[in-house]
């Protein structure tokens, strides 16, 4: 299920957002994405969720539109954005299994939490984690769940160090299992994780 895009443009009125993006990621491949802040990073994970469609150009998810109201499109692309939230009366542990429950999947729920160094906050409601505790939940409950796709929107955000690299670790898992990753990021060292760079500053300076 790879991801596929041509000459891909957005415009808000006026102004191109993003002009003439090429990209092809294949199974098993992870392209971060890089740029100074309005460069269109964003922009580009949204269209390629299909919760904006391009203005020119085309761009597959799987070999077909992506469109993020398609139930069997959401249920093999998962996504991270800024803005996504959790549900802060419920702790750590009911958030993996109410995903567990809700995708038909085993969880080895522990092991997971542990893997992100949430163990000790396993039972404690969701609203009194820390900025980077509730950032490594939002990344299990992404991460944690069935998918072919991941799209990330600076995940490294609120992550210490130890947060940080177990999100490298976990993005390098999901591309040996044959996933296709997209991340935007200004954390230098996920680069490491990348099979390829597109930097959209560059692309906007050119334009």
């Amino acid at each position: 299920m790879g991801i596929v895009a041509d000459r891909l443009g957005v415009r808000a009125g006026d102004v191109w957002l993003l002009r003439e993006v090429d990209l092809c990621v294949r199974p098993g491949e992870c392209l971060v994405l890089t740029g100074p802040n309005g460069s269109g990073k964003s922009t580009l994970l949204r269209v390629l969720y299909g919760m904006e469609a391009p203005d020119e150009g085309t761009v597959t998810v799987g070999g077909g539109v992506p469109d993020e109201r398609d139930r069997r499109f959401r249920r093999r692309v998962s996504v991270l954005f800024d803005d996504s939230d959790f549900f802060a009366d419920c702790t750590p542990t009911q958030h993996l299994r109410l995903m567990a429950g809700s995708f038909g999947v085993d969880l080895d729920v522990d092991a997971l939490l542990d893997d992100a160094g949430l163990a000790d906050r396993a039972d404690v409601t969701a609203g009194s984690l820390s900025a980077g505790q509730r950032r490594r939940l939002l990344l299990l409950g992404a991460t944690a769940r069935p998918f072919d796709v991941l799209l990330l929107d600076e995940p490294e955000r609120a992550l210490d160090a130890a947060g940080k690299r177990w999100l490298t670790d976990v993005i390098t898992r999901a591309t040996g299992n044959g996933t296709v990753v997209v991340l935007a990021t200004h954390h230098p060292p996920l680069l490491d994780a990348a099979d390829h760079v597109l930097d959209l500053g560059a692309l906007e300076s050119a334009r």
